[in-house]
């Protein structure tokens, strides 16, 4: 047996054009998610995934449900061919948080979809077009990384920490002027490598705290149930979901950074010695590997991949 291994779920940005083409072809349970989602929401969520346009799958409205149904369906087929075995916990990235909930029986798909949708919402209706960024670093710290923020910030200018990935990965978010300074002070301030990322809404900055506001109350609405395994929050990697917690934590990571390197941590320091990852692309495994190499790392993204996964949990 391979010791105790966890569910890890990427969020938004792991999306692409022709996404899950083949479980939509072969699965009749994947394409009842879809159509699920599509009652529960209204949004055609099997055309954005195989058919695009590339520019309206990456659509913030668009791009988390169409993340949330591939990871959710995904999973069902999963948990199915595995014989219905848990892990020992399920984390995900931003967005990937609410397909761990939903792995763990904390939500359902209709409540799952109808959060997610309203979050979408949220973050879309944040701030004005234009106004925000997020770029990602590379080769400084986070207490480097945050202390380049503070300089390059000016008076009444927003610039957070949002991703806190791996060892020297961070991601900045914040009003546009503040992020493009960072850019160009680079190779200064000793950063390796410096992206700008394609999305306009600068999530988990404090940006978002009117939005956050609003978000607590759509929350509100939604039932959350006891999880039958621990789900490890963004927010804070030393707690874990309840029905009794799950709404300010979710509240929260909207305004606060990913800590995801201490997910990481506190799930191997826990026992896990392998992670599984689900999600349109392998984004999260190239973290991991860069927090620790230890953990052996498997991946499920289409048909291929979910056989060999299964195989490799049951050997």
């Amino acid at each position: 047996m391979m010791g105790k291994w966890a569910l890890v779920f990427p969020g938004q940005g792991s999306q692409y054009v022709g996404m899950g083409a083949d479980f939509h072809r072969d699965c009749p349970s994947y394409r009842e998610v879809l159509s699920r989602v599509r009652e529960i929401t209204g949004v055609d969520i099997a055309r954005l995934c195989l058919e695009g346009p590339q520019e309206d799958l990456d659509r913030t409205e668009n791009t988390q449900l169409a993340v949330l149904a591939f990871e959710m369906g995904v999973y069902d087929l999963f948990r199915e061919q595995a014989g219905g075995i848990d892990p020992a916990a399920a984390a995900g990235h931003s967005l990937g948080e609410y397909s761990a909930l939903y792995a763990a029986g904390a939500l359902t798909l209709e409540d799952a979809a109808a959060i997610v949708q309203a979050r979408a919402k949220r973050h879309q209706e944040a701030v004005p077009p234009g106004r925000g960024a997020m770029a990602a670093i590379l080769g400084l710290s986070g207490e480097e990384t945050a202390a380049v923020c503070r300089e390059c910030a000016q008076a009444g200018e927003t610039l957070d920490l949002a991703n806190l990935n791996a060892p020297s990965q961070i991601v900045i978010s914040g009003d546009v002027p503040a992020v493009v300074r960072v850019g160009e002070r680079a190779a200064q301030k000793g950063i390796k490598k410096f992206v700008p990322l394609p999305i306009s809404v600068p999530c988990h900055s404090r940006l978002l705290v009117a939005a956050a506001e609003l978000f607590h109350a759509d929350l509100e609405r939604i039932a959350f149930h006891p999880p039958r395994l621990p789900v490890i929050p963004n927010y804070d990697p030393q707690r874990e979901h309840a029905p009794a917690t799950s709404r300010e934590l979710l509240k929260m990571q909207m305004i606060s950074p990913v800590r995801w390197q201490e997910t990481v941590e506190a799930l191997i320091a826990g026992g896990v010695t392998t992670f599984v990852e689900i999600g349109p692309r392998r984004i999260l495994s190239g973290l991991i590997k860069n927090i620790d190499r230890r953990p052996r790392l498997l991946y499920i993204g289409d048909g291929e991949s979910l056989r060999r996964t299964v195989a490799a949990l049951s050997s």
